[in-house]
């Protein structure tokens, strides 16, 4: 293979991605030993970790104040009744979150202790023991520049402008990585090295409505190519968010009371949910429920806020219509709202928060001025613009298949973050963040005791990498043309997830998707083009989804022929099933009753398509052990096995 125009780095291990779970992972390597460590990254500024955030972004940990009794026994059953989730996965999060917490308050993360020095909390979503806590709407971001403080400390290499298109593969074993150059010196970049870690995050790129921020669309095609099984695709969070800029609705955006309205292409407006609720105090009290039930929830379709999502998503998806939040003007037309008609959660928080009064915009700058000021820092002033929004993907609870060392079925192959699959149906609010930290130690824990050393010898690596290289070559050259159509394929296909493969799923549409989705991959060299070197990006970046949307419909297809219902953020559709009031029997669906809580739905691709099977979850350990014994093995191998 003539290398003269590819540079190739070696390495022992290289992690792919710089958000917290990518810094994480690098900077364990190091302190563990690993001087033979890269992170390699196609934009350091660009990832959700960095770019993302809520009302009161969470990060979920075993409790650490007051007299709430908790261990990681405790927590590790919470995390595992979340439905379709391995126990032994869910008992170390649990057992290494209070260390990869305060890890990060060492490092500088601002979470709030009281004058005692304790860590206080307060209960998110599916917690009952007060387990969350905050530094902020931007948690994840101080997380990550913190971590990257640590790196570069640390003195870890970082490689920035390099996008990864492909593992090479010697047999079953994962044995280096290909990577599209995005500078000028060099069209693509090798790397030789014994251990991947993939922590790219979620596949944000599949779906047209999403809040994962601009830039970010994941990296979990080019594993899922490389035949790493994935676990739970089914498996999303969907919400409300707006569009630009890309940011969740949640918390007092929604217990300030806007108004809903959405407009069609001729300008005419619709108060659609006036339409609907005959009673303006229904209204008002299901609206202001949306702010702490935020994900969308098929449990909350009958009588519930979740029914607020889907009337946006009928507006927006079928009648095409652009949908907006108004904080200028109160909602049903009323200049002073009916406060004391309010169901009493509703009336006694926005009494106890002064909040009774006025229009959207005042309560909001009233309860929580720093959310109002995110969006004017973001260009949109919400006392004279409007926020469009829409119903969006937010959260893979899916994701590659990892154990407990968060190794995937490729050998040399690991996953952290988002981009692992490690919790299933539910999970507490903020435990990604946990996850993401926990999975990140683990994999660097294992590598620096069962899989240090040199990866395989030159030649028999670029006699390996020689058809990766020559395909990419050639995909490369086809690519370049006198025409661009990558921006409208990606548009089509991303619109087409977000109708078939958003929150509302139906079987034939999900086939169409599908088959569309395959159709492409098979053209692509023949169909997918750009007239720039530049665009090249957005070229693989195509290829990677349409991947990634093949395992995620092939997951949806084989869930609804497996006889699954709705459960979690989705409903899927069925004649004899229930609709929602007001809807017509198109959204008649059937709710999960826990047939597959204790089951697995695996992805696996096997050169030609994606096919799923079935397995038990790996039942949840027992923990603790007799001190001696444990101490022994801690001696002999840190007890990695």
């Amino acid at each position: 293979m003539n290398t003269d125009n590819i540079k190739c780095y070696t390495y022992n291990t290289v992690v792919i991605g710089s958000g917290a779970a990518g810094f994480n992972a690098a900077l364990q390597l190091k302190r563990l030993g690993n001087d033979s460590v890269a992170l390699v990254t196609e934009g350091v500024k660009m990832g959700t970790s960095r770019n993302t955030g809520s009302d009161k972004q969470t990060y979920y940990k075993m409790n650490l104040c007051g007299d709430f009794s908790d261990s990681p026994s405790e927590m590790a059953k919470d995390l595992f009744a979340g439905k379709a989730v391995d126990g032994d996965v869910a008992y170390a999060e649990a057992a290494l979150s209070s260390q990869c917490f305060l890890q990060l308050a060492y490092l500088g993360v601002p979470f709030p202790t009281n004058r005692y020095g304790e860590y206080v909390g307060y209960k998110t979503d599916h917690d009952n023991r007060a387990r969350a806590t905050s530094a902020g709407p931007l948690t994840s971001k101080l997380m990550t520049e913190q971590l990257e403080s640590a790196v570069l400390k640390a003195g870890v290499k970082i490689i920035d402008k390099c996008m990864a298109i492909s593992v090479i593969k010697n047999g079953d074993t994962a044995v280096g990585l290909l990577c599209l150059s995005l500078k000028d010196d060099y069209p693509f970049v090798l790397f030789r090295c014994k251990n991947i870690i993939f922590a790219t995050g979620g596949p944000a790129g599949i779906y047209a409505d999403t809040v994962y921020p601009f830039g970010h669309s994941g990296s979990s095609g080019i594993a899922l190519e490389a035949g790493v099984t994935a676990k739970n695709l089914t498996e999303w969070q969907f919400g409300l968010a707006s569009v630009n800029p890309r940011w969740n609705v949640s918390g007092t955006y929604m217990q300030v009371l806007p108004r809903f309205v959405s407009v069609d292409e001729n300008g005419k407006e619709y108060d659609f949910l006036d339409e609907y609720y005959a009673d303006s105090a229904e209204l008002l009290s299901q609206t202001f429920k949306k702010g702490y039930e935020w994900p969308f929830d098929c449990r909350k379709l009958y009588g519930g806020s979740s029914v607020i999502d889907l009337l946006v998503y009928c507006e927006r998806v079928l009648k095409n219509r652009r949908v907006y939040l108004d904080f200028m003007n109160n909602p049903c037309g009323l200049d002073e709202l009916p406060f004391d008609k309010l169901k009493k959660e509703a009336f006694d928080y926005l009494k106890n928060a002064d909040a009774c009064f006025g229009t959207p915009i005042e309560r909001l700058i009233q309860m929580n001025e720093p959310a109002y000021m995110l969006y004017k820092e973001k260009g949109v002033d919400l006392k004279c613009d409007r926020l469009e929004i829409a119903l969006c993907a937010q959260h893979n609870n899916g994701g590659l298949d990892v154990d407990l060392w968060w190794r995937t079925n490729i050998e040399g192959i690991f996953a952290a973050g988002e981009v692992a699959g490690s919790h299933g149906v539910y999970r507490p609010g903020g435990s990604a963040l946990n996850a993401g930290q926990v999975g990140s130690l683990r994999a660097a824990q294992y590598i620096c005791e069962k899989r240090m050393g040199d990866p395989i010898p030159k030649k028999d690596f670029f006699a390996a990498a020689e058809p990766y290289v020559e395909r990419h070559i050639k995909l490369r050259s086809a690519a370049l043309g006198k025409t661009s159509t990558v921006e409208e394929i990606t548009r089509i296909v991303t619109s087409q997830m977000t109708r078939a493969g958003g929150a509302i799923r139906e079987l034939d549409a999900v086939n169409a998707a599908l088959a569309d989705s395959q159709s492409y991959i098979k053209e692509f060299d023949n169909r997918v083009k750009t007239t720039t070197v530049e665009g090249l990006r957005k070229v693989y970046r195509l290829r990677d989804l349409l991947y990634t949307q093949c395992a995620v419909l092939t997951a949806f297809k084989d869930y609804m022929n497996h006889g699954g219902k709705s459960r979690g953020s989705a409903i899927y559709c069925t004649r004899n099933g229930k609709a929602p009031d007001g809807f017509d029997n198109s959204f008649a669906f059937l709710l999960d009753s826990g047939e597959f809580d204790s089951e697995v739905q695996n992805i696996r691709y096997n050169g030609k398509e994606f096919t799923a099977e079935w397995r038990s979850v790996r039942p949840l350990p027992e923990g603790g052990g007799f001190f001696e014994t444990v101490w022994k093995a801690y001696r002999e191998n840190k007890n990695v096995f």
